[in-house]
Parts: C-alpha cells; structure tokens; sequence
C-alpha cells in the first residue's frame, strides 16, 4: 500500500509538469535556440513582402478548389463514385490552403507567442492535410482497380461503404497529425528533435514520411498493374472492326487514367523535395545541416501542387471543364449551343472524338466508362481478359 502511494505520488507531479510544459511559451524559444533557428531574423520581425504573397497563393487555393467542389456537387453526373472521391481530394487541397493560411500567419515572431499546444495544431494541421491527400490519392486508385481489374464496381446500395471509406480516412489523418500532441514530441528530450519543426521528434516524422511513401509506392504499383492491362487490351479491340465503339469509349477511359495519374505525379513531384529534407533533418545533428533552414522553400513547393490539382482537373476532363466553365463563366466561355471553346490540352483531353459523340447506341456505356461506374458485364464486353486474371 505504501509503494502504491509512492508511485501515484511521483507520477503526478509528472502528469501537472507536462500539462505545465504544453501551456508554457517558454518551451518554444528553449527548443529553437538548440535547434540554431533562432539565428534567423524571420523570428524577430513580421510578415514581409513575399508573405503577402503567399497569401494571395493560399487564397487562390481555396477558391479554386471551393469552385471544384461546388462544380462536383452542382452537376448530377458526377455524384458516381470517382468523383466523390476526386470530391475529397479536392476538400484536403481546400482545407490545406486555410492551413498554410494559419502556418504564415502564426510564423515568424508570432512563433515565439505560441505556446507548445497551438504550435503542435499549427504544424500538425500540414501533416493532417498531407496524410488526407495521400490517403485519398490511394482510394482513387482502389477504386479504379477494384472496378476494372476485380470487376467489382461500387454499386448504388454500396455508395455508403465508399462514404465509411472517406470518413475512415480523414480520422486516420487527423490520428496521425495530433500523435505529437499526444505524447510523440521531443519536449524534454532536445537531442532528439528535429530542426525543421523543432518540437516534433525525429522518430515521428520518419515514421510519417515512411508511411507516406509506402502508401506512394502502392499506388503506383496499382496504376502500373492498370494501365498494363488498359493498353492491352485497348490494342486488342483496335484489331476488331464490329468493336470500333468500344475502342474509342476504351480511348476515353485510358485518357482519365492519364488524369488521375497526373494528379498523382504532380503530388510526387512538389512533396518529394520537402519529404528528402525531412529525411536529411533525421540524419544530421542540430545546427549541422544548413539547408535544413531553408525549409519554407520546400514547403512553398508542396504547396502548390493543391494550387495545380484544379488546373489540372480543368486541363483534362472536358466534363469537369464545362461544367466549371458553365459555374464561372456561362456565356463568354460557351458557344451557343452549349458547347466548351477550344480550351485545354488536346494530348491529355479526357474526350473522344467526333465521330465518338454521334454514337447514339453506346451513349450510356460512355457515362459509365468515364465515371468508373461499370457493371461487371460493361467491363467483361470492354475488356475481355480481366475475366481471366
């Protein structure tokens, strides 16, 4: 009974000294001073020029993206299951400009005013909206395997799975951005922070861009695996005259492919370099890597790609353009009969051609080849192998 008493009394004093810690602003300036950080003058003056204009970046994110979303929820033809999930990709690039929005504003001398609990929503918010976009980016390519390889499309009755799926998805991203504050943090334990984000342990973001990249790496292997089979039989149904219809409804499918993959190079693209210096910062000692400072370079980069995820849907999808057009701009940017004006470009246009529109016959084949929503025998008609693999 006496060592019970001991030990609850020596844990307490713990548990208050922690609580303590996360409240107290002292924290912030112990860890950037060990970490070197504090020899910038970023910390001691406020907003500059180039602030500003990441700003307005941030703002255009979220208008872009806010159009994106009300495009997707104003046009029926998109309420299929692609584009619910191309929906919460959309969501996750919108909220990640409200919080780099946050990240710039509370930077600078406004870092030395945090206390530990709202630098660690601060900073945990980028790691919420970056786990979001890699796990949607994963879902999408799921579902584009699951319904042409597995020949097992969601059905209208499964819809509320796929929704399960999205909200699973973000409670997995904001468990894994409020780890920190939870406890993974170096507070205490200054040898093992990192120097770009100078409260988070080293441990905890290499165990978040080795999730990240995993995730990375498995989509990727899904879309090599899609497209082999694609082309494949894309190829095969050229050879067939009586199945020219479906050859060029193949074509179109082939073309949202590429879409879906360019969203996902673009995202390799801008957060590769953030994610090599997150992998310098565990390697190097504190003050011993200088580009480690540089850090608001790489994180600009990352930020674009939710800047260029909308552009990109526009450039390529000539449904999503039309109807983005039709939502900003009906009557400068639509010919009288209703008709998109040459806009795009025309190597990556998720469109068909003319002779592709008059196919009255295979109309309702088209809708459901560039939404995703087949049935197993559109899919066995169009791609005969799959049965086999």
């Amino acid at each position: 009974m006496t060592k019970e008493s001991f030990h609850a009394a020596a844990g307490a004093p713990s548990a208050i000294t922690m609580f303590r810690s996360y409240h107290n602003n002292a924290v912030i300036l112990e860890h950037y001073n060990f970490t070197g950080k504090l020899d910038a003058k970023k910390y001691t003056e406020g907003l500059k020029p180039q602030d500003i204009a990441f700003l307005l970046v941030c703002l255009l994110i979220v208008a872009e993206n806010a159009v994106v979303l009300l495009a997707i929820w104003r046009n029926k033809k998109f309420h299929l299951p692609m584009y619910y999930l191309l929906g919460n990709l959309t969501l996750s690039d919108l909220l990640a400009g409200f919080t780099y929005m946050v990240n710039i504003l509370t930077s600078g001398a406004n870092t030395m005013l945090l206390t530990p609990v709202l630098w660690f929503l601060r900073e945990g918010g980028v790691f919420i909206m970056l786990a979001a976009s890699v796990i949607s980016l994963l879902a999408i390519a799921i579902e584009r395997h699951v319904t042409m390889v597995r020949m097992k499309p969601y059905q209208g009755d499964k819809q509320g799975r796929m929704f399960a799926l999205i909200g699973a998805s973000w409670v997995l991203s904001v468990f894994l951005g409020v780890l920190p504050i939870l406890g993974w943090n170096c507070m205490g334990r200054l040898d093992q922070c990192s120097t770009v984000l100078p409260l988070f342990a080293k441990s905890y973001i290499l165990f978040c861009i080795t999730i990240f990249s995993a995730i990375l790496m498995s989509i990727v292997v899904l879309y090599v695996r899609i497209f082999r089979i694609v082309k494949f039989n894309t190829q095969r149904l050229a050879s067939v005259p009586q199945r020219k219809g479906l050859y060029r409804k193949s074509q179109k499918y082939m073309a949202l492919l590429k879409t879906v993959t360019i969203v996902l190079g673009v995202f390799i693209a801008c957060w590769l370099p953030l994610f090599i210096l997150l992998l310098l910062d565990f390697c190097c000692p504190a003050k011993s890597c200088s580009v480690l400072f540089k850090a608001d370079y790489f994180l600009v980069i990352a930020m674009l790609n939710s800047l260029l995820n909308p552009i990109i849907y526009t450039l390529t999808s000539k449904d999503m353009r039309r109807a983005i057009l039709r939502l900003l701009c009906r009557h400068c940017l639509l010919t009288k009969d209703g008709q998109v004006k040459k806009i795009g470009i025309p190597f990556l246009e998720c469109s068909t051609s003319k002779a592709d529109a008059a196919s009255h016959r295979l109309e309702g084949l088209e809708t459901t080849v560039s939404s995703g929503n087949l049935t197993p025998s559109t899919i066995k008609a169009i791609y005969p192998r799959m049965s086999k693999t």
